[in-house]
């Protein structure tokens, strides 16, 4: 009888194990093939925003987002496909035990639009937090209301009901049509210089040009500051990236940094070669086709965490201008340079004279938006103008959608901060003389 008993307890406690490892391989995802056999798979997350679209893999339907789909270790085709959206389209590589994300956002076919201006909208200027615009009215039908306005990118119902706010009315003897505006880094003030006279305006509030001072002896010392503070935000945010990424950014004729802070958009102005793991490799890492050869006036995404480095553009105008006076290879620990360029600096140089400095400012912000690739506020993806249209695509240079061909000026393109929406400039009554208005282009 305790012979039966002990052998009962010892088959039963062996199935009990038996089934707990054939679970945990489950887990791992681990199949049996159809010749019964225990085989690795990997774990292919089919997700998708928003979700319930179909997943096709190599062209089969195998299932809807979000679920996940065990797949043989190889490589495969995956689309995401959705009605009245753009499909979503990646070539992945599935490894065994390993989970590739879809992570697959999905931008409307047919966006709505909706006018956030009516007068005219000119020297439009994002500021550096990307949660307002600044612009100049000239053509409002009432003269009162021509003058320096502010838009607050806010889902706040009652803001937007309000819309713009005139910070500056338009004044006898002050001519604003031509100004430079510069936000301070923080935002929290904006530069107005117009006519050789230079002001600071409290963007929060209405403000009477004729009351207030002229700065113009301050500037020098308003720049420094500004400039000191820029270059601190700056190095306290590349410092998460590696030493060698660091001084690419450094080197480059400009750099973003995502705001995640986990990848930096930057545009290389010397041949260069990147090193190979600047970080640990990590599982289930992109196996997108990366480019760690950089080439003058190349427009590249590294990914701190995976150390991928995405071709994603070219800046012709570097990539055409930039002199490469010495042929000769130069090595510095850590990097290869290919051949000595001429070097600027990827933050508004100080000028001869404080104007100089200013329009120096001023290129600063506007290179970020004014047709070049800006960082989408998702940190997965970069909006920019592409062959007058307005085109959205993911960070490794895959997935490329023109979310508007419609009438577009092609001079001003910008997220809304939770990335809701895209603001772009129009005119649809096509003419001369004809101002454009701001237009904002919903993505949900």
């Amino acid at each position: 009888m305790f012979s039966k008993r002990l052998l009962i307890t010892l088959i039963s406690g062996s199935l009990l194990l038996a089934g707990t490892l054939i679970a945990i391989q489950f887990a791992k995802g681990y199949r049996f093939s159809r010749q019964g056999i225990l085989q690795g798979t990997g774990l292919l997350a089919a997700n998708s925003f928003p979700n319930g679209a179909q997943v096709y893999v190599n062209g089969k339907l195998s299932t809807a987002t979000d679920n996940t789909v065990n797949l043989d270790p190889g490589e495969y085709d995956v689309e995401i496909k959705k009605d009245g959206f753009a499909s979503w389209k990646k070539h992945v590589n599935i490894e065994k035990e390993l989970v590739v994300q879809t992570a697959a956002t999905l931008f409307p076919s047919s966006p709505s639009l909706t006018p956030l201006t009516f007068t005219g909208a000119q020297n439009i200027v994002p500021s550096p937090d990307g949660q307002k615009l600044v612009f100049y009215v000239s053509s409002a039908s009432i003269a009162t209301k021509n003058g320096l306005y502010v838009l607050e990118l806010t889902d706040n119902f009652l803001s937007l009901q309000k819309g713009p706010k005139l910070i500056a009315q338009a004044a006898t003897g002050f001519d604003l049509t031509k100004a430079a505006l510069v936000w301070s880094p923080d935002s929290a003030q904006l530069l107005l210089s117009f006519d050789g006279k230079n002001i600071l305006l409290d963007p929060t509030k209405e403000n009477i040009i004729a009351e207030l001072q002229d700065i113009t002896y301050r500037l020098p010392r308003l720049f420094d500051d500004w400039l000191t503070e820029l270059k601190k935000r700056s190095a306290t945010r590349l410092t998460k990236f590696p030493k060698e990424m660091q001084m690419i950014a450094s080197q480059s004729a400009s750099f973003v940094i995502s705001p995640d802070d986990e990848r930096l958009l930057y545009t290389a102005q010397a041949p260069a070669t990147l090193s190979n793991q600047l970080v640990a490799p990590v599982p289930a890492a992109s196996t997108q086709v990366q480019e760690r050869q950089l080439a003058v006036g190349g427009m590249y995404v590294y990914d701190r965490k995976e150390d991928r480095n995405f071709r994603v553009g070219t800046n012709t105008q570097i990539a055409e201008n930039t002199q490469l006076p010495s042929p000769t290879p130069q090595k510095k620990p850590g990097i290869v340079i290919q051949a000595k360029a001429k070097i600027t600096t990827p933050f508004p140089a100080v000028g001869k004279t404080s104007g100089e400095t200013l329009q120096n400012f001023v290129k600063y912000y506007a290179e970020a938006y004014a047709g070049n690739l800006y960082w989408f506020p998702d940190s997965r993806h970069l909006i920019g103008i592409k062959e007058n249209a307005i085109m959205i695509k993911e960070y490794d240079n895959t997935n490329e959608i023109a979310l508007y061909t419609g009438p577009f000026d092609g001079t001003f393109v910008f997220p809304w901060p939770n990335g809701s929406k895209i603001i772009f400039t129009t005119n649809f009554n096509q003419g001369e003389g004809k101002t454009v208005d701001l237009y904002a282009m919903s993505l949900k």
